[in-house]
């Protein structure tokens, strides 16, 4: 079932303003060289509020995601469902739309405001609109009916499927770093999905470094690793412990689309 990936890896990159939440330095990048040799993080912090993401992402952006490499660490013990099935996007690339949006920043609970002048702005994912076409793009547009945010909360997001089943994606913690020319976030999250006849419950860390290649070419790559855990509810959470049951890692690059891509169906 590859639900159980992250699709929300552009809409729902969410954390405390920049700085407010930053992870020991380097710990992220050397998380990201030291795949698939992972632990849960423990510098995260508590989410609220949303991603700020450096002005040289703001924008509409092709992206060609990849499927470099996965493992299952605690095979053949304990597998998660669709895992083996994922293998068939093994270096298969999907493209689709992100964009990222200048809005005023939130405040005590209000719904976030498009741009309308040039003070106190901050670039954000637009999150309905890049997990609408991340994942139709991996599942086809029939599957996939519509993406809805909490009005209230950036941290809560329902994706509508076919056959009225619900994919519940609530982000719990995040931790980020920058440097020149790159911007690495993790934010942890707990999916829940609904409408099979047993709902399945797991939380998730994805892991990103962005970086930009060349200013007079603007363009990106990233290098993505998605981190499956399995929940306390799961009977073999105790057996697991900290450690991810299936890792998967993509690599992503951004370009700048033509004029008549740019507009959602």
């Amino acid at each position: 079932m590859f639900f159980i990936r992250v699709l929300w890896s552009f809409g729902l990159m969410l954390l405390l303003l920049l700085g407010n939440s930053e992870a020991q330095a380097g710990e992220l990048a050397e998380r990201l060289t030291n795949f698939p040799q992972w632990e849960k993080l423990t510098s995260v912090k508590p989410a609220a509020g949303d991603l700020v993401y450096p002005d040289w992402m703001a924008g509409n952006w092709q992206v060609t995601s990849t499927l470099v490499d996965l493992a299952a660490p605690l095979a053949p013990d304990i597998i998660t469902p669709g895992f083996e099935g994922n293998r068939r996007q093994l270096n298969q690339p999907i493209s689709f739309l992100v964009r990222f949006i200048e809005v005023k920043p939130q405040v005590s609970g209000s719904k976030l405001i498009p741009k309308i002048d040039n003070q106190n702005q901050i670039l954000v994912a637009d999150r309905a609109f890049n997990s609408l076409n991340l994942s139709r793009a991996y599942l086809g547009n029939k599957a996939v009916l519509s993406v809805k945010i909490d009005p209230e909360s950036p941290n809560r997001q329902i994706t509508f499927l076919q056959g009225e089943r619900q994919l519940v994606s609530i982000v719990t913690a995040r931790a980020t770093e920058t440097a020149p020319d790159q911007f690495i976030t993790t934010e942890v999250f707990q999916q829940l999905f609904k409408g099979s006849s047993r709902p399945y419950f797991n939380i998730v860390e994805s892991t990103t470094a962005y970086h930009q290649l060349a200013t007079s070419n603007p363009a990106i790559e990233a290098d993505q690793v998605t981190a499956v855990y399995l929940s306390p509810q799961d009977p073999d959470y105790f057996t697991a412990g900290s450690r991810p049951v299936a890792l998967y890692r993509y690599r992503l690059d951004f370009l700048p689309p033509s004029q008549q891509n740019t507009s959602q169906e």
